[in-house]
C-alpha cells in the first residue's frame, strides 16, 4: 500500500506526521501544515480509501495503522510526532500502542474513545466520492464494536499525548474521552469548544494549543 502525501517544510526539521478523518484526505491539515511547515518537516498522507491513496476495498483501524509504518518507514524516520483527527487519532493512538518506540509524542483530536459508540448505520449517498464508500461502514462498524484490548492500548503508552475534546457541540462522548486521556502515562486533555472539527473550526486556537504541547513534550 503506497499512500499518497503532501510533504512539506525543512527535510531537516523533526517530523510530524498528521493524519486525517474518515471520508477525508490530506487536504484537510492545509492550513495546520502550513503552520508548522516553519518549524518541522510535515508529512501528510492520505489513508488508505482516501483521496489518492489505491481504493483496496478492506479496511480496517489496524490496517490503515500498518500502513502508516510502512509510510514512515519509507520515508526513512525511526520516530516522528503524530497528529490525528478522529479515524486519524485512533489510528495514531494504536499504532503508538504496537511501535511505542516510533513516536515521540501523540496529539489526539476528536479521537472515538474505545467504547461501543452505537452510530447510526451509514447509508450511501447518490454520486460520486472522494474516497471509497466501503471505507465507512467497516470503521464505523468498528467503532459501534471495539476490540476490548483497546481499552487497555493507551496504558501502554508512555509518550506524551494531547487529547483535544470539541466539548458539548460534538458528537463523542466527552466524559468518556476525559476518561481515555487519563488512561495515558503521560496524557493530557484540553477542550476548545468547536464541535468535532476543531482545527478546522478554530484553527489558530487549535495550532497554539499543540505549539504548546510540543514545546514542553521533550
Amino acid at each position: 500500500m503506497r499512500l499518497a502525501f503532501r510533504e512539506s517544510g525543512d527535510p531537516g526539521a523533526p517530523p510530524l506526521v498528521l493524519l486525517h478523518d474518515l471520508t477525508s484526505d490530506g487536504t484537510a491539515w492545509d492550513e495546520v501544515a502550513a503552520h508548522f511547515a516553519g518549524s518541522h518537516r510535515v508529512l501528510v498522507p492520505d489513508l488508505r480509501g482516501h483521496g489518492r491513496s489505491p481504493h483496496p476495498g478492506t479496511y480496517s483501524f489496524e490496517l490503515m495503522g500498518d500502513d502508516v509504518l510502512a509510510f514512515v518507514d519509507e520515508r526513512g524516520l525511526p520516530q516522528a510526532t503524530f497528529i490525528g483527527h478522529s479515524l486519524g487519532g485512533v489510528v495514531a493512538f494504536l499504532l503508538a500502542a504496537r511501535h511505542q518506540g516510533r513516536v515521540t509524542s501523540l496529539v489526539l483530536e476528536e479521537a472515538p474513545p474505545p467504547v461501543p459508540l452505537g452510530l447510526p448505520e451509514p447509508q450511501r449517498p447518490p454520486g460520486s466520492l472522494g474516497f471509497d464508500w466501503a471505507a465507512r461502514p467497516a470503521i464505523v462498524r468498528q467503532l459501534n464494536a471495539p476490540d476490548p484490548a483497546w481499552w487497555a492500548a493507551p496504558t501502554k503508552i508512555e509518550v506524551p499525548t494531547l487529547v483535544i475534546a470539541g466539548g458539548p457541540e460534538s458528537h463523542l462522548p466527552q466524559d468518556r474521552m476525559a476518561e481515555m486521556a487519563a488512561r495515558f502515562p503521560k496524557g493530557r486533555l484540553r477542550t476548545i469548544a468547536a464541535g468535532h472539527l476543531v482545527h478546522a473550526t478554530r484553527p489558530v486556537e487549535f495550532c497554539a494549543v499543540v505549539e504548546e504541547f510540543l514545546s514542553t513534550a521533550g
